[in-house]
């Protein structure tokens, strides 16, 4: 099993070269941006079944295991000047980038590849519509009504009679 280096996944201090992985050599471990962890790393590990998320917050050591099918497809994320390539999660915090760059012909062709090498659908993030609020599910719907509940067999009622009072309408 071939493992690239720690360096060949980030662009080293001092470098200007950008985050770009292979899919053909996987597995792979590199570092990531990550506003919320100690430091402000976190470590990927990506392999083809599964993603290792490990980071620090706050002096808690922890690694978070994701199946790829978890994951929600391959977008393109990004501006003019260099656009990125993301394994996307539905909690945005699990989202892993797999390459940044300006060249538009290189990004649609990593992103067929990492699409087809997870089999996760290729997003276009540019188009996205919110999703539609789901409506809750009740667990009281499905239950007979209370006001069936309470019914007594069906007998002739007796209409009220009011005595000593004056009716608009009579009676026969």
């Amino acid at each position: 099993m071939r493992r690239q280096t720690a360096t060949c996944g980030v662009a080293p201090a001092g470098s200007s070269r950008s985050l770009r992985l292979d899919p053909l050599s996987l597995p792979v471990r590199f570092d990531a941006h990550d506003p919320r962890a100690d430091g402000y790393t976190r470590q990927i590990e990506l392999h083809r079944e599964r993603v290792v998320l490990r980071r620090a917050v706050r002096g808690m050591q922890m690694a978070i295991n994701v199946r790829v099918s978890d994951f929600t497809g391959v977008a393109l994320r990004g501006n003019d000047e260099a656009q990125t390539l993301v394994l996307v999660h539905r909690d945005p915090s699990l989202s892993v980038p797999l390459l940044v760059s300006a060249d538009a012909g290189e990004l649609a062709e990593a992103w067929a590849i990492w699409s087809e090498l997870f089999a996760l659908p290729q997003l276009d993030e540019g188009a996205r519509q919110p999703a539609a609020r789901r409506r809750r599910a009740n667990a009281i719907r499905a239950r007979r009504p209370k006001f069936l509940m309470r019914r007594r067999v069906a007998m002739a009622r007796e209409l009220p009679v009011h005595r000593a009072e004056r009716e608009i309408i009579a009676r026969n």
